[in-house]
């Protein structure tokens, strides 16, 4: 049986807390609404309860940040997208971020099983004044349990309004993409994480924000297969391949703490579940 979920939030500014009213029809939840830095910022805690998603299911999560909050979005544990007998499995997200509002999307990575079908799509519309931080953490089979991805394929959509669009299709069967030291180079995870201004960012911030990304990158093992850059004046994007996605998440939330610093004079306070 194929599930269809739609999860609806709406941040709002009252008395300098940002709340948020959340509905939702099928299997998708607020596990948990946490305020660890103070009234100003939302934690929000997604959950898919049956665990994972298969052939013919929809998600779709709409997030609707009046100006002034700012919500933090992550999960309690990764997105799985199961073997297909046929249909399209479909995560849509929708996130609309006023004026002078921000928002932090950062989910635990997304694992791609050998014979899914899947498109995982991620789209942001950022009004003038509006600022985000955002990753896409991507797993191709389970390297650990030596379940490689060997049949199957996703396709996968980042947009910001106005500033970046990405599309691309990874099938398990492209050999060139996978395997090739122009795609892929025969590594199996991929971390896409970025920063992005409505109204861009100026010269100088800008370069302080690859210089930041470069900073955290040259520390780490994974330094030669890891690169920032800007895609617009308005977004700078970092990516990095590893053979599983632990390193990549360290590095990820490195940069994270970088340019919450830098944008926003933010300590890094991770969300107390991913310590778990």
């Amino acid at each position: 049986m194929s599930w269809r979920g739609h999860l609806r939030l709406d941040y709002r500014l009252e008395n300098q807390r940002t709340t948020a009213l959340d509905r939702h029809e099928g299997p998708l939840r607020v596990l948990q609404r946490l305020y660890p830095e103070g009234d100003a910022i939302c934690h929000h805690v997604l959950v898919h309860p049956p665990g994972g998603i298969v052939g013919g299911d929809e998600l779709l999560i709409e997030a609707t940040l009046d100006a002034g909050t700012h919500a933090l979005i992550t999960t309690p544990g990764a997105t799985r997208f199961y073997r297909s007998a046929g249909p399209l499995a479909t995560q849509t997200l929708r996130a609309r971020v006023a004026a002078g509002a921000r928002l932090e999307w950062l989910p635990l990575e997304t694992i791609a099983y050998s014979g899914c079908l899947a498109a995982n799509a991620l789209h942001f519309d950022l009004a003038p004044g509006a600022q985000m931080i955002g990753w896409d953490l991507l797993a191709l089979g389970l390297p650990a349990a030596d379940l490689a991805f060997e049949r199957g394929e996703l396709q996968q959509t980042l947009s910001i309004g106005g500033r970046w669009l990405e599309r691309g299709r990874i099938s398990a069967d492209d050999r060139v993409l996978l395997d090739s030291p122009l795609g892929w180079a025969g590594q199996r995870a991929l971390a896409t994480l970025w920063c992005a201004s409505g109204n861009g960012f100026s010269d100088a911030l800008r370069e302080q924000l690859l210089e930041d990304a470069r900073t955290c990158i040259a520390g780490l093992p994974l330094a030669a297969q890891a690169g920032a850059s800007a895609a617009d004046e308005g977004v700078v994007v970092l990516r990095a391949l590893a053979p599983r996605t632990e390193a990549l998440f360290t590095l990820a939330r490195a940069v994270r703490a970088a340019w919450r610093q830098r944008l926003w004079a933010l300590a890094e306070c991770p969300p107390r579940l991913w310590a778990l």
